[in-house]
């Protein structure tokens, strides 16, 4: 009997030193790293205030939030602009401190200093964007920002300036070419009766990182940059029609000689402030002041409609308003897995909808009533889909400045058309072929 009791106390020890000690070597749960703790820093460049689309009360707002939620994370949120920002990645800043995440657009120089976000991301993350968006942040088949929010560009008219001279507004805010270009002639006034018209039909700004005007280029199905290649693309026969539409409004002088040569605030003080242009193109922001002077019985009735139709026969909205950061690379897995949480917690659907607070529309699919109680952005957040978006390609500065200053030198009549356009080309192959 004590031989029995003898094995089975035996067998129990071997089985109880087995589970505490063998089981745990091979089957040892795999511990959760712990997160990262401790300060992440956001440079932003200066943006305009709320009522013209900042990002700043909303990002502070979520900031808070996800502070509260992830203790031991603190976000440290600074104001600079993007030469302190250049002078941080490459170590000639004053601030020892670098800065953690940052705005990124088409324009931004140094992508190679960027974290790809790719395996942060899953099938399911991806598929919950807009495709347009998305295609906007690759850069070499790398993701490298998130995409937060979006705008676009507006064509805004002058409805009492229309009441006054009897012209229709465009049906369904659809025109053609041919229809805008009779609208606007109609609109030119001689104010003052001395024989010289000194109000307009159309105004609007043309210069580099600005595309109001590329509705009217592309009309005809030129493009700015091919979004397969990646290469820029505007030349041909599809590119010069569209340059002699944009320079046909001042040989039909529904806008003032200084179309072309005007800075971006006095075109758009000729239209909002004098009342002098019965019609421009701006960005969305421009809605929110307009809506504001009306209310308060300053400004006047306006509307919204489509930009005018080409060869292509659909509105197009060329646009590079797409609000993106990046993050840096940082040697620390934890801080930069951090970063991008923080970025996601940006794209979840609460944070989202909450953007309609700052006149911005979402960067996700599926969030399609942000704005049902405002007509006017409602009509805006349509136009979405005739946008397109600029895509991250290398020279993108200095193609911007290229083509441009053509675009200028058509407009003036310094060139042709078909010169400017040819010229473009030219310098912008050179160009990539030095690089």
């Amino acid at each position: 009997m004590k031989k029995i009791l003898f094995i089975i106390l035996v067998g129990f020890i071997m089985i109880w030193t087995y589970n505490l000690f063998i089981d745990n070597i091979i089957f040892t749960e795999e511990v959760e790293e712990e997160a990262y703790r401790g300060i992440i820093r956001i440079w932003d460049i200066p943006r305009t205030n709320v009522s013209t689309g900042s990002l700043y009360p909303w990002l502070n707002d979520a900031i808070r939030a996800f502070e509260k939620t992830n203790p031991g994370v603190y976000i440290e949120f600074v104001e600079t602009d993007m030469e302190n920002i250049y002078k941080a990645i490459i170590g000639k800043g004053q601030d020892h401190e670098l800065p953690d995440i940052i705005p990124i657009d088409s324009n931004f120089l140094y992508f190679d200093k960027l974290e790809p976000l790719d395996e942060y991301f899953s099938d399911h993350d991806i598929d919950g964007f807009k495709h347009q968006v998305l295609k906007s942040v690759i850069y070499k088949e790398n993701m490298v920002a998130v995409p937060l929010a979006m705008s676009t560009n507006v064509l805004y008219i002058n409805l009492d300036k229309f009441n006054e001279r009897g012209i229709s507004t465009p049906a369904n805010g659809n025109w053609t070419y041919d229809e805008f270009v009779d609208s606007l002639k109609n609109l030119n006034y001689d104010a003052d009766g001395d024989g010289t018209v000194d109000e307009f039909g159309f105004i609007s700004y043309v210069g580099e990182g600005c595309y109001n005007i590329w509705s009217l280029l592309l009309s005809d199905g030129a493009e700015f940059i091919n979004p397969k290649r990646l290469e820029y693309n505007f030349y041909g026969e599809k590119a010069i029609k569209g340059l002699n539409r944009l320079v046909q409004l001042k040989e039909y002088k529904v806008v003032p000689d200084s179309f072309g040569s005007l800075s971006l605030q006095e075109a758009w003080d000729m239209f909002y402030k004098d009342q002098k242009a019965a019609a421009i193109i701006a960005g969305a922001w421009a809605n929110h002041i307009l809506d504001g002077l009306y209310n308060r019985g300053e400004g006047f009735n306006y509307d919204i409609a489509n930009f005018p139709t080409g060869d292509k026969n659909l509105p197009v909205i060329l646009s590079d308003d797409i609000f993106s950061y990046g993050v840096l690379k940082n040697g620390d897995q934890k801080k930069t897995a951090m970063c991008v949480k923080f970025l996601k917690f940006l794209t979840s659907d609460y944070n989202q909808r909450s953007l309609e607070k700052v006149g911005l529309f979402t960067a996700k699919r599926g969030i399609n009533d942000m704005y049902l109680d405002n007509p006017k952005m409602k009509k805006i957040e349509d136009c979405l889909d005739y946008t397109e978006y600029i895509p991250y390609i290398d020279n993108k500065r200095k193609i911007d400045e290229i083509i441009h200053n053509e675009i200028v030198n058509a407009i003036l009549g310094n060139k042709s058309t078909s010169q400017a356009v040819e010229d473009a080309k030219k310098e912008i192959d050179k160009l990539n072929n030095e690089n």
